[in-house]
């Protein structure tokens, strides 16, 4: 479980970040998945994009998203949402 400083630091790395995955009109589907859980494995702190068309909402969708890929929400803004999910063997130094 990430902490408020740990927070702070990865919602100042993803500012910088493109949305790397997108959610569409087909919602959560298990290719998405797939495509986070590959994002995730690659780069720990990923951007997600839901576009306008998605059927379900946010809010919703963030908590689908991280118990799909056991992943942590850093954080929300409008339609992006910031997931992280460490790799233990050569992670991101996180402050502690």
């Amino acid at each position: 479980m990430l902490n408020n400083h740990q927070k702070a630091y990865l919602r100042s790395l993803a500012n910088r970040l493109s949305p790397t995955v997108t959610v569409g009109k087909e919602g959560m589907t298990d290719t998405l998945i797939e495509s986070l859980e590959n994002s995730l494995t690659a780069h720990e702190l990923v951007k997600v994009s839901v576009l306008k068309s998605c059927p379900m909402p946010v809010q919703e969708l963030k908590i689908e998203l991280a118990v799909a890929t056991h992943s942590e929400i850093v954080q929300v803004i409008g339609k992006n949402v910031i997931l992280f999910r460490h790799r233990p063997k050569d992670g991101m130094a996180l402050p502690k």
